[in-house]
């Protein structure tokens, strides 16, 4: 684990308790005492299931303490332009977050006029660096869905106005809290060795193949391996990916990405779909289950109050460089091909 992953881990650790798992349903952490801040939350992008489950557990008259007392107050629905499958689902989804309470504004700059951070959940993410900079020129506290963009470039720019405006942002998958993960960072198996993760890896073809829903499964590779991977090799074949990582230290982490079998990509995700075996020092431990999208969502609030991302940028560039160099691998028939993350 990285220094700047164990000590957050620590930090948030010791705010949570003995005992509370820091990935987990962490609302005793809090209990009747709780201070709720309120915070007005805008969503940008109601093309995706993420915007009306995030509002659900939000706008719920009996949510949990630990989300606060944040509600989403208002959306910008639009999301991409020529992504089918996307452009389809907003009129539905906008209709349930408004049954919610949610205001529907016809733009991002009226969005930022009457929230105090937002959701940035355009599932395309070629739309996420012109859209990202419009919430961090106004000071506004952003979560980037995944993934953060479509090229390390656009990640790059990303962080770069980040820091420009001194405005924090941070990207993840869900995938990163999954059941286990807090095993792993207390220390539990010891010393990561290896892992191996998979998931769906559903091909949509205005993103660079792993970006559109393999990054689920390579989140969860890093999520466990952390930094230093420099070299990566990919075998692709119609329904399946196989993407094998060397880290800096020797150790191998491998994606499985499927295209076939058992997975559920526009329906109801199962939890079977998504998971990993990690080998440790002390033992080996199976990652399971995927209990949806609360925590993520716990820790989004923690990074909106206290303005400290669980997931340090070189980690975010490093998972985009991964897959970029994933695809060029594939292009040269699987060939080995070095991570370049730095300029």
């Amino acid at each position: 684990m990285s220094t700047y992953n164990r000590r957050n881990f620590i930090k948030m650790s010791a705010l949570a308790g003995t005992g509370l798992g820091i990935y987990g349903n962490i609302s005793s952490l809090y209990g009747k005492s709780a201070i709720l801040t309120g915070k007005r939350v805008g969503i940008i992008g109601l093309d995706t299931s993420h915007s009306v489950a995030f509002t659900k557990t939000l706008n719920a008259t009996d949510a949990a303490l630990v989300y606060k007392g944040y509600k989403i107050v208002a959306a910008y629905p639009k999301g991409s332009n020529d992504i089918i499958t996307s452009v389809e689902r907003i009129p539905g989804y906008t209709e349930e977050v408004k049954k919610m309470g949610v205001e529907i504004v016809p733009s991002i700059a009226d969005l930022l006029k009457k929230v105090d951070v937002v959701l940035l959940e355009t599932n395309d993410g070629r739309l996420h660096l012109e859209q990202a900079l419009q919430v961090l020129k106004a000071g506004k506290p952003v979560f980037i869905d995944k993934p953060i963009a479509t090229s390390l470039m656009d990640a790059k720019a990303i962080f770069a106005a980040a820091k420009k405006y001194k405005t924090p942002v941070f990207s993840s998958s869900s995938l990163r809290f999954i059941t286990g993960i807090s095993d792993i960072k207390l220390g539990k198996i010891g010393k990561v060795l290896g892992a191996e993760t998979f998931s769906p890896a559903i091909i949509e073809k205005t993103h660079p193949d792993l970006f559109w829903y393999g990054i689920h499964g390579v989140e969860l590779l890093f999520a466990i391996m952390g930094t230093g991977c420099k070299k990566v090799t990919r075998i692709h074949t119609k329904d399946t990916d196989v993407v094998v990582g060397v880290w800096d230290d020797g150790r191998l982490g491998s994606f499985r990405g499927t295209r076939n079998g058992n997975y559920n990509y526009g329906g109801k995700v199962a939890a079977s779909d998504f998971g990993g075996t990690v080998f440790g020092e002390k033992a080996n431990l199976t990652l399971g289950e995927f209990k949806g999208y609360d925590p993520l969502l716990e820790q989004i609030i923690m990074f909106f109050e206290t303005g400290t991302a669980p997931v340090n940028p070189e980690e975010t560039l490093e998972i985009i460089a991964f897959m970029e160099a994933a695809d060029e691998s594939r292009d040269k028939g699987g060939t080995p091909v070095s991570i370049k993350v730095s300029n």
